[in-house]
């Protein structure tokens, strides 16, 4: 079956009794000096730890993923970063599908990964669900907003699906009862909500920013959001702060009646296990 997505095409094999298995990574944080560090963590080295942990996943435990999404800030203010991130994920065989944050320069990632495996917006159909990619990245701004065109994009890709959606974006768009991190999250939630709540058929809401997990449930629709592949931030802080626990990535298998399945794996040695969860389709 082929698939267009961003202006590319895939063309990808299902099982329609299987459902739908992505990798999510988040706050990746590259530069074009692969021995930087940040907040006391080298992210190429953490990214390369996260990635050799997520292959040993798929390959020890017969779990192949169908897609990577990759949420935001994949750079740290440095545009030459997104060649090592080519680097990285280019030969991983299935689309990565990439959206900025606030660190990033969208008009640079959209340029420099404007080839398959990428995909750097719009939506995509695959295995039975349709994938929305949103850029809430400001300029100059920490926090984030939703521009009239990606509202449309969203209002079109929810309007015109059959399937059920999960929706991809940098920002959070609800509060994680942190006090510095929600004056930095989404900016017109409102405007975003509003769409979201007008279509029953989404069924997920994921983001990073934050650098910690999140696990929700807003009137039916399940809100995940990861930890980052560097350094984390102390949950429930009122100003910002480092924690102490490892790089992470989460899994997701997403059903084809709706269900979201998924386990949030802390990358060894630092830390080790996972934490699983699910919900129903109603």
């Amino acid at each position: 079956m082929e698939h267009i997505a961003a202006g590319r095409r895939f063309r990808l094999c299902y099982d329609a009794s299987m459902p739908l298995r992505l990798l999510h990574f988040t706050d990746l944080h590259l530069s074009a000096d692969e021995t930087a560090v940040l907040r006391g963590l080298q992210p190429l080295a953490t990214l390369r730890r996260t990635l050799a942990q997520a292959i040993a996943l798929t390959q020890s435990g017969g779990w192949a993923p169908d897609a990577i999404l990759v949420t935001g800030d994949i750079v740290h203010d440095d545009p030459h970063g997104y060649e090592v991130f080519s680097r990285e994920f280019a030969g991983l065989g299935v689309p990565v599908c990439c959206i900025p944050g606030n660190h990033d320069n969208a008009a640079r990632l959209a340029q420099q990964l404007a080839r398959p495996p990428f995909v750097t917006g719009g939506h995509l159909d695959l295995g039975g669900w349709r994938v929305v990619l949103l850029d809430t990245s400001v300029p100059g701004q920490d926090g984030g907003h939703l521009a009239p065109p990606q509202l449309e994009l969203l209002e079109q890709a929810l309007a015109t699906a059959t399937t059920p959606i999960l929706v991809c974006l940098h920002h959070h768009p609800v509060p994680v009862a942190s006090d510095w991190l929600d004056q930095i999250g989404l900016g017109n939630a409102g405007d975003f909500f509003r769409l979201i709540d007008a279509h029953e058929s989404v069924r997920g809401i994921l983001w990073g920013h934050i650098h910690q997990p999140f696990d929700g449930l807003r009137r039916g629709v399940r809100l995940l959001a990861t930890p980052s592949t560097c350094a984390q931030f102390l949950p429930h802080s009122h100003d910002f702060a480092i924690d102490e626990r490892p790089p992470a990535f989460r899994t997701l298998d997403l059903a084809s009646d709706g269900s979201i399945f998924t386990n949030l794996h802390w990358v060894a040695p630092c830390g080790t296990g996972s934490s699983h969860s699910a919900s129903s389709a109603a």
